[in-house]
């Protein structure tokens, strides 16, 4: 969801009509997706939750996610190798979900795979295309990686939720998916000439509600609406 707000931040904003058009796409895949898994944790909840209040009235510490898709629109290298480093985490992710002992969350990751497949050969196809391009796209997409990259070590550090849902035979133990993540990575960097190895993963700590400063931003405009006008129906 975090993520598909900060693509929806783009609208108008993209490079070309065709790229901000599918940057656009994508950001409503992913608002439709994590519509699935909101809807079905109201159900699992009951007491009168619903998908909007999951969605938009968490406070801050209540918010679960990787620390990696609150960094902002700094420019098309940073939104581009942000979003190929979540498509790559991603895919690996659905494929576990679509083996999952919760048929419900297999029917989500089996349609979502098919939109995630689209996401990720376009993120990795402008990766190698900036990386590999001139000597001004290279520059721009190596202080993209330089700043993104150490956050992909959160993908792997498994929470309390994760650990539980692993044990029910539910999710996968995202550790497991490590290698196959980093060695995709790798690949598609060396064909865009990208260096990740004196990089340092960075120590966050989202997945348990510990946020960067610019998760305050991104709540202060989701959630706008919905704090001012309570209830409000479409």
């Amino acid at each position: 969801m975090i993520l598909g707000h900060r693509l929806s931040e783009l609208c108008g904003h993209g490079p070309s009509l065709e790229t901000d058009i599918a940057l656009t796409n994508i950001s409503l895949d992913l608002f439709g997706q994590v519509r699935n898994y909101f809807q079905y944790a109201a159900e699992l909840d009951g007491n009168g939750t619903t998908e909007d209040t999951i969605a938009f009235l968490r406070k801050e510490r209540e918010y679960y996610n990787v620390v990696l898709v609150e960094q902002p629109n700094e420019n098309f290298a940073h939104v581009i190798v942000r979003q190929y480093l979540f498509d790559a985490y991603h895919q690996l992710l659905l494929s576990e979900l679509m083996i999952s002992k919760d048929q419900r969350i297999v029917a989500i990751a089996t349609k979502s795979i098919k939109e995630s497949k689209y996401h990720k050969r376009f993120s990795s196809e402008w990766v190698k295309r900036l990386g590999a391009g001139t000597e001004v796209s290279h520059g721009k997409m190596q202080e993209a990686v330089t700043h993104l990259y150490p956050f992909a070590e959160e993908f792997f550090k498994v929470s309390a939720v994760e650990a539980e849902m692993e044990k029910q035979d539910i999710g996968p133990d995202s550790s497991l998916l490590k290698d196959k993540f980093y060695e995709e990575v790798q690949t598609v960097f060396d064909e865009a000439n990208l260096t990740v190895a004196d990089l340092k993963p960075r120590v966050v700590k989202g997945k348990e509600g510990m946020h960067s400063e610019h998760m305050g931003f991104v709540l202060n405009e989701l959630q706008y609406m919905q704090r001012a006008y309570p209830d409000m129906k479409w």
